[in-house]
């Protein structure tokens, strides 16, 4: 079994056991949280639509982590211009405990 759930504006595919890096959130270690499915596959069948008013996808946070660092540069030729910029991503690991569709 597994489901599609909505984390802030992109989706995972996640199933039991599975730890998912989402974006920060505000929430302390050890914390339950809960998403909503978009789509839960169970062998054969697939709820999606109405059918999920019910369902929950439960998880707990595991810890805070960073992505790898990006650097950028802009540069103009002729006009001595050039800006060196770069970031790092915070991210939050949730480890999946349950998917359930009632």
């Amino acid at each position: 079994m597994y489901a599609v759930i909505r984390v802030g504006t992109s989706q995972e595919r996640v199933i039991e056991g599975q730890l998912v890096r989402v974006d920060k959130r505000s929430e302390e270690q050890g914390t339950v949280i809960s998403f909503k499915p978009v789509l839960v596959v169970d062998g054969d069948s697939v709820i999606a639509g109405p059918a999920l008013a019910s369902a929950t996808v439960t998880g707990e946070i595991v810890g805070v982590e960073t992505g790898p660092k990006i650097r950028g540069l802009t540069y103009k030729a002729k006009a001595i211009q050039r800006r060196r910029w770069g970031h790092r991503q915070h991210y939050t690991t949730v480890k999946i405990n349950s998917i359930s569709t009632k």
